[in-house]
């Protein structure tokens, strides 16, 4: 598996040599043995260059995902020996990983230098499989989420607002309302995504029709465009905190959009010591910094 996986990454026996560190003719065995043994051909040979067949392309999806599961339970292995005090695996919504998240992360790190953490960002719709599939312990989402086999808890409320370029008409209000901000070019979430779902939502409530000029999957390319003086848009709050987005000004909403972060987990798994600890900190840095808890 491993030598069949280098094959595809590198497009050649020796790429796949160097990257594994044996000889090129002991991955060519291999590869011919696994050919004859599957009795399945891998790749098309024309003078030293490799071409995977229909076959191979779809046995390496199936690998891939398997290779990474193998790989996991031998850094679970080598953590236990080592005698380390384990690993957490974290994920996050991308706008999270801005502000919210990580001063946790790093204040976690200094109480429980041991332990290894693993934190990636993820979107919505792939946290229950993130989850269930134990790729991550703990999701942090700026929505809720449903599904039946994860243990979902609220734990802070935060809002959507709009961002201008500096200097823009409306910038010099207080608050902004959907008609003003629907006079100007927008940028909008993707229809599709929760995100735009929740905008579509709120445009319709506010009899504003729905035309975005440019449609993103994620806060961060809405920033980056209207920075650019692409047009105006709505976000997450947690996306635009700080001073990370020097050009842009931050309004609120006339119509206001709320949101509910939430916490969530497995269903089938209890939290271990190091997620509860997590979560102790992560409220705790909520509360300190004066944000509004879920359900105040």
């Amino acid at each position: 598996m491993e030598a069949f996986r280098a094959v595809m990454l590198t497009g050649s026996m020796n790429g796949a040599a160097k990257l594994l560190f044996v000889s090129q003719p002991a991955i060519s065995r291999l590869i011919a043995h696994a050919e004859q043994s599957l009795s399945l051909k891998l790749f098309y040979r024309d003078r030293g260059k490799l071409t995977p067949t229909a076959e191979a392309e779809l046995l390496f999806r199936e690998v891939a995902p398997l290779f990474e599961d193998a790989l996991r339970v031998d850094e679970f292995a080598r953590d236990l020996a080592s005698r380390h005090e384990g690993a957490m695996t974290l994920c996050s919504s991308p706008s999270l990983a801005l502000d919210l998240v990580p001063p946790v992360i790093a204040r976690y790190c200094e109480a429980y230098p041991d332990v290894r953490i693993k934190y990636h960002t993820t979107l919505l719709a792939d946290m229950p499989h993130e989850l269930l599939a134990r790729k991550a312990e703990l999701a942090v989402s700026v929505l809720p989420i449903d599904h039946p086999n994860l243990v979902v808890e609220p734990f802070l409320t935060g809002r959507m607002v709009c961002i201008l370029p500096a200097g823009h008409a409306l910038a010099a209000q207080p608050d902004v309302g959907l008609a003003e901000l629907a006079r100007h070019p927008m940028v909008l979430y993707n229809r599709g995504i929760p995100f735009g779902q929740l905008m579509a939502a709120a445009l319709q409530k506010a009899g504003v029709e729905w035309r975005p000029r440019i449609e993103i999957p994620r806060a961060e390319q809405a920033c980056a465009l209207v920075r650019a003086g692409a047009g105006v848009a709505v976000v997450d709050e947690f996306s635009v905190g700080g001073s990370r987005w020097p050009g842009i000004v931050a309004r609120p909403l006339r119509e206001a959009i709320p949101l509910t972060l939430s916490l969530a987990r497995s269903r089938f798994d209890r939290p271990g010591a190091h997620v509860q600890r997590f979560v102790r900190l992560l409220k705790q840095s909520v509360a300190e910094s004066g944000r509004a808890p879920s359900g105040s």
